[in-house]
């Protein structure tokens, strides 16, 4: 008997955004709170030989000056790559890094103060490309990088066999694909406090998806024990990965604080936050793959050459998910990958929704388009004749569950009259399709350590109300939403019983945090695990109350019904009142540790991981200008597998949220530099896609119920952003026939690829006849 699971529900949190209510880090205010400020390179790559802080020190009004020497300890999100200071030790690595910092009365004073900071630097050789840095570098930007270059990670990997397989294929088709960096472009900018109070303990809020990571690092960082630190997480007004590393802002607050012993806040502007980035790595792709003569994907070799910026962040991850990510929703039994990540001196790249798989993702369903345009065969005919079956294991090791990436195809096929408009529209209008797969969590954690990587507490009292501890970061997923939901329903209560507290590391168990699209699969199950838990507790009262077996009642509607004889009921609070008596507040602990073991013995097996993946199907009709160029999505026909839909109106937000931020990546999002400058960073000259340019989108939710996720639910919040891109490059080309191989793709660029293409054709045509 479904209770709350599987119905369209409001965000618990929803009123509280919407109205104001909300408290976010920038709202907080604590007595004699100070402005930090900091001090940013105007040099790409250069050495500091020398900081005068006096003039800074002396002014009036001022309360600490910070510099690198004062912090030098590392960090970092992954232990394998910690490579972060708070602020900049021997030398800057891009315009915009840390050099200093300063806590003063007011944010003026804060700002004279900088600008009385002295600092002398030399000069060092820049590197603002992949191809600068992955040559041998006269300065490399980190010590102990591949031979004596930046190169951060390189990963390779081969399965089957390539030559055979390429030698067997009926079509192979190789391009080279051009991504420019994107960024998140969140609401709310960075914002910390920290405060280290009387009591010699540091509290620091912040805006973050992992306030357990950042824990971790404040520790590492201050060399202080993580008990004598307490991490808050305020609402967080949009993340999107962006706010999933531990951060040097995060560091010098909570430094600052130490030094003058009063709170600091650092709040950034919108410049800053495009310096800060953490953004979709910019790469280049090359790829090349083969259909056989019954139109199967024979082979995939793949290339990727990342520009990391200037830390390491999630990169070790992204050079491994640019290439493994692949591995589905087809069968690709033969696989060669070679990533290389490089350091250069820009702003850091790191995680980014979809991470890692998105720009790969393009170049591959493109590439196939092509593939199916040279054998003559329809572009879902072959997507559907080579899907991975449920329950297989692929060539990499991946343990495929559910699947249901075969309705998708075909609901998406028959709402979008794809038959009858296929290569059938008028020139200017076309329709295009991609597939895609993600992660449902990783399978492994990045410490390595026998921690679960969620955890659920549960009180229940008097009153009635139950409170669900969880570190897990509500970012405007829908997070608390779902955690109330996998409470409620085993407990047979209505929503307005429960309390989510999952915001301070004091008072709620370790969560790994929201990245990975983990938080549904993981702390849904714990949550489902605690609730449990307690329903026993209550069945058990329901059986002292009336007599009948325990095992026969049921908990629906604030009651617990005796299902073989429904007029035997007990109210929720009759059998919470006998579950306490003598005894107390019912307590529970529910937690998730990680799937059954699984993947290979090889280097790099564990990437990728995951105990389920969602699949994905859209269909996109767009319009291409014939005069301008400009391109315009008409419809969307979003299909996702989702597992099981806990909350429909949750999962519809999510695909329409991927869809709108896709299409922004897709047609108009860049990063622009001039020799290491950001040039566009504010969301003016940064464009997105604004409400009006949003199409009509048909969600269309496949629920193939998998068997390890909670109420069989798995991911649906990042993976609905991966086909959007490339079904909107095969419909440009379905509507004008040219290939676009460099995102965005912008009228420009279209334009270009048409003269190109009609140039070619006047050569060919002028050619003569043999």
């Amino acid at each position: 008997m479904a209770n709350i699971i599987g119905k369209p529900v409001p965000l618990v949190d929803g009123l509280k955004k919407t109205t104001g209510e909300g408290i976010y880090t920038d709202d907080i205010k604590l007595p004699n709170m100070l402005v930090g400020k900091i001090l940013r390179s105007p040099h790409a790559h250069a050495r500091i030989k020398r900081i005068d802080i006096r003039r800074a020190e002396q002014l009036p009004g001022v309360h600490a000056v910070l510099t690198g020497k004062e912090a030098p300890h590392t960090f970092g999100v992954l232990p394998i790559s910690e490579d972060e200071t708070a602020l900049a030790v021997d030398k800057v690595i891009f315009i915009g890094d840390h050099v200093a910092a300063v806590a003063a009365d007011d944010e003026e004073t804060a700002l004279q103060a900088l600008r009385l900071i002295e600092v002398e630097y030399e000069e060092l050789p820049v590197y603002r490309k992949f191809e600068d840095s992955a040559q041998p570098v006269a300065e490399a930007i980190h010590p102990g990088s591949g031979n004596g270059t930046n190169i951060h990670k390189e990963v390779r990997q081969e399965f089957g066999d390539l030559a055979a397989a390429r030698a067997g294929s009926r079509q192979v088709k190789s391009a080279r694909y051009d991504f420019m960096g994107v960024t998140h472009a969140f609401t709310e900018p960075h914002c910390v406090i920290a405060h280290y109070d009387a009591d010699d303990r540091m509290t620091v809020w912040s805006a973050q998806q992992v306030p357990h990571y950042l824990h971790r690092a404040l520790a590492r960082v201050l060399q202080m024990p993580m008990h004598r630190i307490r991490v808050i997480r305020p609402m967080v007004g949009g993340a999107f990965g962006g706010k999933s590393d531990p951060f040097p802002h995060e560091m010098v607050a909570a430094l600052l604080s130490r030094k003058c012993r009063r709170p600091v806040k650092i709040l950034f502007d919108r410049e800053e936050v495009f310096l800060n980035n953490h953004g979709r790595h910019p790469t280049h792709t090359e790829i090349t793959m083969g259909l056989d003569a019954a139109g199967r994907i024979t082979f995939l070799d793949l290339q990727a050459d990342i520009d990391g910026g200037a830390w390491g962040s999630f990169g070790v991850v992204t050079t491994y998910y640019n290439g493994v990510l692949n591995m589905g929703p087809y069968v690709i039994n033969n696989f060669r990958y070679h990533g290389r990540r490089a350091y250069t001196n820009k702003p850091p790249s790191g995680a980014m929704r979809g991470h890692g798989a998105v720009n790969s993702r393009f170049a591959v369903e493109t590439l196939l388009d092509e593939l199916c345009e040279a054998a003559g065969r329809d572009p879902c005919d072959v997507r559907l004749n080579n899907l991975l079956p449920a329950n297989c294991t692929t060539v990499n090791g991946f343990r495929i569950t559910s699947n249901g990436t075969r309705e998708c195809i075909l609901r998406a096929r028959q709402a979008s009259e794809w038959d009858r408009k296929f290569r059938k529209l008028p020139y200017g209008r076309g329709i295009g399709v991609a597939c895609g797969f993600y992660i449902s969590g990783s399978a492994h954690r990045i410490h390595f350590n026998d921690l679960p990587q969620a955890t659920v507490h549960l009180k229940i009292d008097m009153d009635g109300g139950i409170t669900v501890h969880c570190l897990a970061a509500e970012i405007g997923q829908g997070s608390d939403t779902m955690l109330a939901q996998c409470v409620a329903e085993p407990l047979g209560v209505k929503l307005d019983r429960i309390r989510i507290f999952a915001s301070d590391s004091d008072a709620d168990p370790i969560d790994l945090g929201s990245y990975s699209s983990r938080v549904t699969f993981m702390a849904g199950n714990a949550a489902r695990e605690a609730a449990l838990q307690i329903r026993e507790k209550l069945v058990q009262a329901a059986h002292a109350l009336t007599g009948y077996p325990a095992e026969g009642f049921v908990a629906a509607n604030e009651e617990l019904i005796y299902q073989r004889d429904p007029r035997v009921r007990v109210s929720f609070m009759q059998a919470l009142e006998k579950a306490l008596a003598n005894n107390g507040a019912l307590l529970a602990k529910g937690k998730y540790m990680g799937p059954p073991p699984m993947g290979g013995s090889f280097k790099g097996a564990r990437a990728g991981l995951s105990p389920s993946y969602s699949f994905q199907c859209y269909i996109a009709e767009v319009v291409v200008d014939t005069e301008t160029f400009a391109p315009r999505v008409e419809k969307v026909w979003a299909a996702h597998d989702c597992g099981r839909a806990l909350n429909p109106l949750a999962v519809q937000g999510q695909i329409e949220g991927c869809i709108h931020m896709g299409l922004g990546q897709a047609l108009m999002e860049e990063m622009i530099y001039n020799r290491g400058n950001v040039l566009n960073a504010n969301l003016l000259d940064y464009r997105t896609l604004t409400p009006r340019q949003m199409p009509e989108v048909e969600v269309i939710i496949v629920e193939s119920d998998d068997p390890e996720g909670p109420w069989g639910a798995k991911e649906a919040g990042e993976g609905p952003l991966l086909p959007i891109l490339p079904a909107v490059a095969n419909a440009i080309y379905d509507a004008i026939g040219v290939r676009l191989r460099s995102l965005p793709m912008t009228a420009d660029k279209i334009w270009k690829a048409v003269q190109d293409q009609k140039r070619i054709a006047r050569r060919r045509a002028a050619l003569p006849v043999s």
